[in-house]
């Protein structure tokens, strides 16, 4: 189980900065990914999406405009709050709580919500993420990463700041190796994101394990 503390201090932090959140532009790069991952789905049939850590339920919201079901899931009651003001299925739920939905989904979606998985603890969650796609079912995972770093983000601008836990390219691959093949993967560089970081873009599928 991932720490209560971690937990009650991200609650906090995005509860604060929901209708911010809200009511910001998604920058293209950010839109080309959900774009990209959506004609994935379309092209297996994926009628279902588990949303990890949806935030207001944009892309949730743009993956119901195009056909597929979605259910947004966030550790944050705000945020699921104005995903449900949206006409979303949401519940409030931390990302180690998944397997309380029992039921299986044609794809997840996770960007940039693994970020504040514990190391001791992601390999769990990505064993419950296996756990929840119906057979061969796709998963996006995208995430800030290219360095070897954990722990709250000094520079941070939330209130509590938050943790992070930042892998590079390899380490990520050999993270979902056990559970996922490799489809697709590309890493942007900083300057394409915004960032100080790289940004990991994985689509994976579920592997018999």
């Amino acid at each position: 189980m991932i720490d209560q503390i971690l937990k009650e201090n991200l609650i906090v932090s995005y509860d604060a900065e929901a209708q911010r959140r809200s009511q910001e532009e998604d920058p293209e790069w950010k839109v080309a990914e959900r774009e990209n991952f959506l004609g994935w789905m379309i092209e297996e049939n994926s009628s279902s999406v588990l949303d990890l850590g949806a935030g207001p339920g944009k892309d949730s919201f743009f993956f119901k405009e195009n056909g597929i079901q979605p259910l947004a899931i966030d550790i944050s009651p705000e945020m699921v709050r104005i995903c449900r003001g949206k006409g979303l299925e949401a519940e409030v739920l931390s990302l180690d709580e998944m397997n309380r939905l029992e039921k299986k989904f044609g794809a997840v979606w996770a960007m940039n919500s693994l970020l504040h998985i514990p190391r001791r603890e992601i390999e769990n969650v990505l064993r419950d993420v296996h756990e929840v796609l119906e057979e061969r079912g796709l998963f996006y995972m995208g995430l800030y990463g290219g360095i070897d770093s954990e722990g709250i983000w000094e520079g941070d601008i939330f209130e509590p700041k938050r943790f992070f836990s930042l892998h590079t390219s390899i380490d990520i691959q050999k993270l979902v190796s056990p559970f996922f093949s490799i489809e697709n993967m590309v890493v942007l560089p900083p300057h394409a994101v915004d960032s100080k970081l790289e940004f990991q873009s994985l689509i994976l599928r579920k592997k018999k394990v």
